[in-house]
């Protein structure tokens, strides 16, 4: 129940900045479109976000005489705590990592990449499948979903927001008005896409940790997960992922996909890999 509340907060939250800045922009014109818009992508958000960050990330379903390794690992997890067996899928990427999406376990989704079949051995990839499977039973994978949506969303028109501010503002706000409105304009295209990362970063850190302990409850021990997580975070940084997505889908992996320095990075939707490492073992 406590988060089909807070999916509710994050979709109202997220609704009123998508009209704000279109009613900054476009007057009371672009707030009524932002909130038609802003309707429409609450409506697909809840009920097909998991089709829209398995397609922005190339997941593909894989059946299991491609993946037998997974299916078993997957399977024998759900058989100990009664889970229902989510739907698998396989991104073409060299980069270790994992998510999983989807609006509830009966609607749920697990996605690996190539590179982290490649890399874990089974005890390992157990540790990182119990990770994923603990956000579906803890019932994260809906507001994670949402966030990775809605916050694509206001990315997208914060982009069209800066084109507008270079090319004179747009709307029906009065020449004079526009004069000093450029700045404003772009301080808000600016602003919009942090504020969205800043939801981002509030929905995952903590369900990181949550998702760690319950995962190595699942297993019985947390050494795979562990091992599994310096492995992630060693290789992660050697080998980014090419097209998972993007920033706005970066807080459903198990570790941080992209690499590099940027200011996206000092809104980070991922704690240490040391403290998570920490805390599992009881350091």
């Amino acid at each position: 129940m406590m988060n089909l509340v807070k999916t509710a907060f994050l979709l109202g939250l997220l609704t009123m900045l998508i009209v704000a800045v279109g009613g900054y922009f476009g007057g009371r014109g672009g707030a009524a479109m932002a909130l038609v818009l802003a309707a429409g992508m609450n409506f697909f958000s809840y009920w097909f976000s998991d089709k829209i960050v398995l397609a922005a990330s190339r997941a593909k379903p894989v059946a299991r005489e491609a993946a037998p390794r997974l299916y078993a690992i997957v399977e024998r997890l759900c058989g100990r705590t009664g889970m229902p067996l989510p739907r698998l899928y396989v991104l073409p990427e060299e980069a270790p990592n994992a998510f999983a999406t989807g609006r509830n376990p009966h609607h749920a989704a697990v996605a690996v990449t190539q590179g982290i079949l490649t890399l874990l051995d089974d005890e390992e990839l157990e540790g990182v499948l119990a990770h994923e499977l603990s956000h579906v039973k803890n019932r994260d994978i809906l507001i994670s979903s949402v966030a990775a949506t809605l916050a694509g969303a206001v990315m997208f028109l914060a982009s069209m927001a800066r084109w507008a501010a270079l090319f004179g503002g747009v709307g029906d706000r009065r020449d004079g008005e526009r004069g000093g409105g450029v700045l404003g304009l772009l301080v808000g295209a600016l602003l919009a896409p942090i504020a969205a990362m800043l939801i981002q970063m509030a929905v995952s850190r903590s369900r990181e940790y949550q998702a760690d302990a319950t995962g190595a409850e699942m297993v019985g021990h947390p050494q795979g997960l562990a091992r599994a997580l310096e492995k992630l975070d060693r290789y992660s940084k050697r080998v980014p992922m090419l097209a998972a997505g993007g920033p706005t889908t970066s807080h459903l992996f198990i570790v941080k996909p992209f690499a590099g320095a940027s200011l996206m990075n000092l809104f980070s939707t991922h704690p240490p890999i040391p403290e998570r490492i920490r805390r599992l073992l009881g350091r």
